[in-house]
C-alpha cells in the first residue's frame, strides 16, 4: 500500500474520538471508541498490519480533492476522472447528540456510471489481537475480537445499503452507482452481540442533518470577524474536535507515534491532556467567545485538583479522564510510519517535572475568571495549594517545555511561567478579594530579578535558554506575549534579533539548537509551526506589521489542503509529528487575532492623521 504524506489527511470526529481519512478514500487511523482506546485502523503506522477502511472508485488515474462542508467537520473526498466524478462523505455523529458511537460513510456518484470497491480491515488492540467476522445478513456483519482470557471482547458492527462479502477476516463490497445514486456504510462500536434493528436510511439522513447543523451552530458562536476568518474558524473546529465532550479535557493531538524525524526515534503518544496545551487552547477559544469549553475545562481541573489533594505538585499531563499512570510501551508489531521506530503508546513524560505548567494553568484560570465565570472558592483553595508549592520550589532545574530527555536544567521558560503563575494568582486574589499569601508577591519579584540577572547575556544581548548556555530558545518568544516584558523593550528586540539569527529560517522557526543544547536524541527535527506563529505575534506586537503579515501569510501557505497542521514542518515543507496538533492551531488563532487587531489600530491611526 505504501504511506501517504501526513498532510494528505483530513480529520473527522464525534468529541469522543477521531479518524483520519486520506485523499485516496482510506481511513488509515482511528482509535475506537475513545481518543486513547487501542487502534482499530492504523495503516498510517504500519501499512501492512495496521488495518484500514477504504472506499474508492475503480478509476485508472483519478485526481482527488478534499473539502469540509462549510463551517463543519463533515469531510468530502472527491474523485475526478474521465469516466466520472465520485464523492465519499465522512462524518461521525457528535456525542452531544448521539448515544451511539458511529462512523458513517456515504458514497455518491456525481457524473458517469462509476464502479467502486470497499474494503474494511479492522485490526484490534493496536494490531495485536485476532478477530472473527460473523454475518448477520447480506448487509450486516459483526467483527469480534479474540482477546486474552478474562479480557472483554470488542464488538464492531458494519452495516451497509449494499451486499457485503466476507473475505478471510475482512469485509469487501464491489458495486456500481449511476449519477445521483447513493450507497451508505455505518461502522460502529456496540455493546451487545445483536443490537436492535433500525430504519437504516432514516438513521443516516437524520444523523447527517443533525451533525451538519451541530457544527454550523457551533461555528456561528465565534465572535472573531477579522481577516483570515476561514483559517481561524477551521483551527477552532480542530480544537473542538480534540476536546472530550464527556470530560472537558483536550488531547494534544489526534495521533500517536507519528515521527518528528523520518526514520528517527522522536515518536511519541500525544493522545493525552497536557495542562500546558489545554490551557493555551482554552485561552484561544475564550478569545473567540467559546467560554462553554473553557468552563468544561475548569470543571475538569477542579475535579483533577480534588484527585491530587495528597500530591505535592501538579502533573504535566493526564489521561482524558484524569488518570495519572501513562506508562510508555513499545509496539514491536508495528514498523512505524515509513519505518520510523519505535512506535510508542503511553508517554513517560508524565513523570517529568515541568514548572511552566503552573503558569499556563493560572493564566487560563485568570482569563476564565475575568471573561467567563467567577471561579469557585473550592477551586481557588486547591489552586492556592499548588501555587504555594510553586512559591517554595520554582528555583530548581526541570525538563522544561520541550520535555528533553537529556537531563534537567534551569530553563528560562520555566522561570518565566513560574512568574506568570504567581502574577496571575495575585491578580485573581485581588480581583476577587481572596486572602493573599504575601510570599507570592515576594517570589514573583524574586523571579523577575533572577531572569534579568541570570538569564540575560550582556555579550550576546539576549535572554539565554539557561544561565551560561550561550544559546537562545524559541520559547522565549512568550516573554512579551505573557506581558513579562514590553514587546518594544530594547532588551527584548535584541533577543528577538538573536532568535532570528539562530533559529529562524524565513517564516519558519526551530524551537532550539540541538547542537548547542543537546536534548538526548540523535535525530534531527523540523521547524515548530507553533513557534512560527509565536514569532509572527511578536513581530506584530513590536510594530513590524508588514513583516508579520507576510510571514503569517507564508505560514498559512504551509497548511495542508484543508487548513490543518501537524506539529512540525520538514526541510521540504512536509508535515512531521502528530497530526493535527492543537498547539499549532491555537498559535494560529492567537497570531491572527493579534495581527488583525494591530492592523486595524494602524489603519485607524492613519485615518485619524489624514483627518487632521
Amino acid at each position: 500500500m505504501g504511506y501517504q504524506p501526513i498532510e494528505n489527511y483530513g480529520i473527522i470526529g464525534d468529541l469522543n474520538t477521531v479518524a483520519l481519512i486520506g485523499l485516496d478514500g482510506a481511513i488509515d487511523y482511528m482509535c475506537f471508541p475513545n481518543f486513547d482506546s487501542p487502534s482499530i485502523f492504523a495503516a498510517l503506522l504500519d501499512d501492512k498490519n495496521g488495518g484500514n477502511f477504504k472506499i474508492s472508485p475503480l478509476f485508472q488515474n483519478p485526481r482527488s480533492k478534499q473539502m469540509y462542508l462549510p463551517d463543519t467537520n463533515v469531510l468530502v473526498t472527491r474523485f475526478l476522472d474521465e469516466e466520472g466524478v465520485a464523492e465519499v462523505t465522512d462524518f461521525m455523529p457528535v456525542q452531544e447528540l448521539s448515544k451511539g458511537k458511529e462512523l458513517i460513510r456515504r458514497v455518491t456518484t456525481i457524473r458517469g456510471k462509476v464502479s467502486y470497491q470497499m474494503k474494511c480491515s479492522p485490526r484490534f488492540s493496536y494490531g495485536r489481537d485476532l478477530h472473527t467476522v460473523e454475518r448477520i445478513s447480506d448487509t450486516e456483519v459483526i467483527f469480534r475480537s479474540k482477546t486474552k482470557e478474562n479480557q472483554p471482547q470488542t464488538l464492531l458492527r458494519l452495516t451497509s445499503s449494499i451486499a457485503l462479502t466476507i473475505q478471510k477476516n475482512d469485509v469487501m463490497a464491489n458495486f456500481n452507482l449511476n449519477p445521483g445514486e447513493i450507497a451508505d456504510f455505518v461502522f460502529e462500536h456496540i455493546d451487545e452481540e445483536y443490537p436492535e434493528k433500525r430504519d437504516f436510511e432514516a438513521f443516516i439522513t437524520k444523523s447527517l442533518f443533525e451533525t451538519v447543523n451541530y457544527w454550523k451552530s457551533w461555528a456561528e458562536q465565534s465572535t472573531y470577524s477579522g481577516r483570515w476568518r476561514d483559517m481561524v474558524n477551521r483551527s477552532a473546529l480542530v480544537l473542538k474536535l480534540l476536546t472530550s465532550y464527556k470530560y472537558g479535557s483536550m488531547i494534544a493531538a489526534a495521533t500517536f507515534s507519528l515521527p518528528e524525524s523520518i526514520g528517527g526515534a522522536r515518536n511519541f503518544d500525544y493522545r493525552f491532556t497536557w495542562i500546558r496545551d489545554t490551557s493555551f487552547s482554552m485561552y484561544a477559544l475564550t478569545r473567540m467567545g467559546y467560554t462553554k469549553e473553557a468552563g468544561a475545562f475548569m470543571n475538569w481541573v477542579e475535579n483533577l485538583c480534588e484527585d491530587i489533594k495528597g500530591e505535592n505538585r501538579l502533573g504535566i499531563m493526564y489521561a482524558i479522564n484524569g488518570a495519572t499512570q501513562l506508562k510508555e510501551k513499545i509496539l514491536t508489531n508495528f514498523e512505524g510510519y515509513k519505518k520510523s521506530s519505535p512506535v510508542r503508546i503511553g508517554n513517560d513524560a508524565y513523570g517529568q517535572l515541568q514548572l511552566d505548567i503552573y503558569g499556563e494553568l493560572m493564566d487560563a484560570v485568570y482569563l476564565f475568571n475575568k471573561y467567563g465565570e467567577p471561579i469557585s472558592y473550592d477551586l481557588w483553595k486547591n489552586l492556592e495549594k499548588q501555587v504555594n508549592w510553586l512559591a517554595e520550589n520554582w528555583n530548581q532545574p526541570d525538563e522544561g517545555i520541550w520535555e528533553v530527555r537529556g537531563g534537567k536544567q534551569n530553563f528560562l521558560y520555566s522561570r518565566l511561567m513560574s512568574w506568570v503563575a504567581l502574577d496571575r494568582g495575585i491578580k485573581i486574589a485581588e480581583a476577587r478579594s481572596f486572602p493573599l499569601n504575601p510570599r507570592w508577591l515576594a517570589e514573583r519579584n524574586n523571579i523577575f530579578n533572577v531572569i534579568y540577572a541570570d538569564f540575560w547575556d550582556e555579550e550576546k544581548q539576549a535572554f539565554m535558554q539557561s544561565p551560561g548556555s550561550g544559546t537562545v530558545d524559541a520559547s522565549a518568544l512568550l516573554m512579551p506575549l505573557v506581558r513579562f516584558i514590553s514587546p518594544k523593550d530594547p532588551r527584548w528586540l535584541s533577543t528577538l534579533k538573536k532568535i532570528e539569527d539562530e533559529l529562524v529560517s524565513d517564516a519558519l522557526v526551530y524551537r532550539y539548537s540541538q547542537d548547542a543544547a543537546p536534548d538526548g536524541f540523535i535525530s534531527r527535527e523540523g521547524t515548530f509551526s507553533m513557534c512560527s506563529f509565536w514569532y509572527v505575534e511578536c513581530l506584530s506586537k513590536s510594530g513590524q506589521l508588514d513583516k508579520a503579515r507576510l510571514y503569517f501569510e507564508k505560514m498559512l501557505g504551509y497548511s495542508n489542503h484543508l487548513g490543518l497542521y501537524a506539529e512540525q514542518l520538514g526541510f521540504k515543507g512536509e508535515h512531521l509529528g502528530n497530526f493535527p496538533q492543537a498547539f499549532t492551531h491555537l498559535g494560529l488563532i492567537s497570531a491572527a487575532y493579534n495581527l488583525d487587531k494591530q492592523l486595524n489600530n494602524s489603519r485607524n491611526k492613519s485615518t485619524d492623521n489624514d483627518n487632521d
